[in-house]
């Protein structure tokens, strides 16, 4: 079949150089400055917050959602991180995480009501979330880099389109699993479409969804360590130099600092959710 070559690569790189770039160049310099505002509130506020009093919060809060012993793997956790002077790198890695997740839910939650409420939404928000699923993350630093340069808002965006997905999948399931009867007894009551929605199905739906923002988070933070490549700071950073040197204690150092980070986050929202159930 070598006689039928489409030139693909170049018709792509014709366009991005010859249209994307100058036409929509501008619009993705917006982008990159909002999402910059953000991600430095997550951060200067994560950094600026003493590490005792930080850890106090985040101990509190697992006791509150998940129990003692949560907490008290927390504590422990995060007097890790502490002590092998990665306390910085892992609140950038969590205000690159907590800004690729405001994002997620930002846009996911309204797409994922969209996709429940309406049919044809659904037929063609579904495939596009297939495609997202399926394509390996490291390819998701392409576009990403050429649209966006290197640094840190570029791993936010990055970050964010990998991690919507699961937000906006598990809304739109909570959503359409609401059962008939709840609906039936709303409508006789005369609810409008809008309160049907705020008063009973995303209540109902909260614990489905929860689950769709852990999952978010998780794959955020998994993300935002691959992202390291493009300039993410934080642990990821941390583990990319350690593979770049072959330096094995600073790997198992970073790793295990993200290994800490993930597990207290999963445990948080999940408790968060059943709360909300």
């Amino acid at each position: 079949m070598n006689w039928f070559h489409i030139p693909l690569e170049q018709w792509t790189n014709d366009f991005v150089e010859f249209f994307l770039l100058p036409v929509l160049g501008p619009i993705f310099e917006s982008i990159s400055h909002y999402i910059g505002l953000i991600l430095d509130q997550f951060e200067n506020f994560l950094t600026w917050v003493p590490q005792e009093i930080m850890t106090a919060i985040i101990v509190l809060l697992a006791w509150w959602t998940k129990g003692l012993k949560v907490a008290l793997f927390s504590f422990i956790g995060l007097l890790y991180i502490g002590s092998v002077d990665l306390w910085k790198e892992a609140m950038q890695t969590l205000a690159v995480v907590l800004s690729a997740t405001f994002l997620s839910i930002l846009i996911g939650i309204p797409f994922g009501i969209w996709s429940a409420k309406s049919r044809k939404a659904d037929q063609i928000i579904r495939p596009i979330l297939d495609f997202m699923q399926t394509l390996p993350s490291f390819v998701y630093l392409i576009p990403t880099v050429l649209l966006f340069g290197v640094g840190p808002v570029p791993a936010v965006i990055a970050t964010f389109v990998f991690a919507t997905p699961p937000a906006v999948r598990l809304t739109s399931l909570g959503i359409k699993q609401v059962p008939i009867e709840v609906i039936e007894a709303a409508k006789a009551f005369g609810s409008t479409s809008w309160q049907m929605l705020v008063k009973v199905q995303l209540p109902i739906a909260k614990p489905t969804i929860m689950a769709g923002i852990n999952q978010t988070i998780m794959m955020s933070l998994a993300m935002a360590v691959i992202s390291a490549m493009i300039g993410a700071p934080g642990l990821g950073s941390v583990v990319l130099q350690a593979i770049t040197r072959v330096n094995v204690g600073m790997g198992l150092v970073g790793g295990l600092g993200i290994v800490v980070l993930a597990i207290i986050l999963d445990r948080i929202t999940e408790g968060l959710g059943r709360k909300q159930k």
